[in-house]
């Protein structure tokens, strides 16, 4: 397909707004400053090549008090400084957090959800109305499912509910595509999940047969929220194929595991290419896919980076359709659970997270794929 995107390489931003099992609040984009250096963020990827970016709006904050009482003062200083710096954003609507005393499972977080997204499409097209929108409405449905659904590690905090609760973020993701394309019949839309592969131990297949299926369902799990959006699973939530624009990717070193065992690594004997799975992916789907989530902390970070270039350009080579790499987080930002300082971005921020400078060795690795990747998309025409 034709270029959509300002920059095949991306820069996420950690915008993680949860509530966590002790019931803190988390706000990654106010705790790294990004929420108020976000222009000059943005200029240090545009001095690395990369033009466009995630990025999301905190519902908890815009949606505090009254219900559709929107207060935008926390968004318009980083719409604002996309546009000024001529940054293309996907934007996040709902990165895991809702305002609060809001019952995720019940139908009102439907309705609120849907008039948000309405009222933020109309806020960005207002902003920037010749360029064409970009929107993850949900990021992760699956995850959080799991996370918060099933071992109450993030709100809602239940155990259990993991389905209802996939069901409930996907009918809520359809009502807020329908009602941003009402503001703008242009908007775009990437949905981001993790990509999973697990197998049994060794011994498990002889031994205990009935675990292979098992196993089985669950690596096929992390196509549910897709096909529910598509309408191929539970047709009544109302999912239809035009909801579906980009299949984003989230992919990390442990995205793949043995069945109640270790992580399996590239280098494990039992690890799958990613090429592998990108493949088959596009194969299932027929969509662009966008690589939204990757990358590694510490001295890791490079090679980790060279590993997913030289996946995705073999996936390529074999016909899928992948429309840019998202470094993610592309800054440094603080743990979730102990706020620990996780130095894994190409902006690296000193300890009182305020001084932002590009690093170094990340920085050249990029540089290298980029002319990489250019190639190969010379060569694919």
């Amino acid at each position: 397909m034709s270029q959509v995107f300002q920059s095949f390489f991306m820069g996420g931003f950690e915008c993680a707004t949860h509530r966590r099992r002790d019931d803190l609040q988390i706000d990654v984009l106010s705790s790294t400053g990004h929420a108020i250096h976000a222009a000059y963020d943005y200029e240090l990827l545009a001095q690395c090549g990369i033009r466009t970016v995630r990025d999301g709006l905190r519902w908890h904050l815009i949606e505090s008090s009254t219900p559709g009482d929107y207060d935008w003062s926390s968004f318009l200083p980083m719409l604002h400084a996309a546009r000024d710096t001529s940054t293309q954003v996907i934007w996040d609507l709902c990165h895991w957090g809702v305002p609060a005393n809001l019952d995720i499972f019940s139908p009102e977080f439907i309705t609120r959800f849907e008039a948000f997204a309405a009222a933020a499409a109309r806020v960005i097209l207002e902003a920037n109305p010749n360029q064409i929108p970009f929107y993850c409405p949900i990021n992760e449905i699956s995850f959080w499912s799991w996370v918060g659904g099933d071992v109450q590690t993030f709100a809602p905090h239940q155990e259990g509910r993991g389905p209802e609760l996939k069901r409930q973020l996907a009918l809520a993701s359809i009502a807020a595509i329908r009602a941003v394309r009402t503001v703008d019949p242009r908007a775009r839309f990437v949905h981001a999940e993790p990509i999973i592969d697990i197998v049994p131990k060794w011994n498990e297949v002889e031994v205990q047969p009935e675990l292979v299926d098992k196993i089985s369902h669950h690596t096929a799990s992390q196509f549910e929220a897709w096909d529910m959006l598509l309408g191929f699973q539970e047709p009544e939530l109302g999912g239809d194929p035009s909801t579906l624009d980009f299949i984003g990717v989230n992919y990390y070193w442990n995205n793949q595991w043995v069945h109640e065992g270790d992580r399996k690594p590239p280098g494990h004997p039992d690890h799958k290419p990613l090429h592998q799975m990108l493949v088959e992916l596009s194969q299932r789907y027929r969509r662009p896919i966008l690589i939204t989530e990757t990358g590694a902390e510490s001295t890791a970070a490079v090679g980790w980076l060279s590993y997913i270039c030289g996946e995705v350009r073999q996936a390529i080579r074999q016909g899928a359709d992948i429309v840019g790499i998202c470094l993610y987080p592309v800054m440094d930002y603080p743990g979730w659970d102990d706020d620990r300082h996780c130095h894994c971005g190409l902006i690296e921020i000193d300890n009182d997270w305020n001084l932002r400078t590009i690093r170094p060795d990340l920085a050249a690795e990029l540089e290298t794929q980029s002319r990489l990747q250019t190639l190969t998309t010379a060569h694919r025409f």
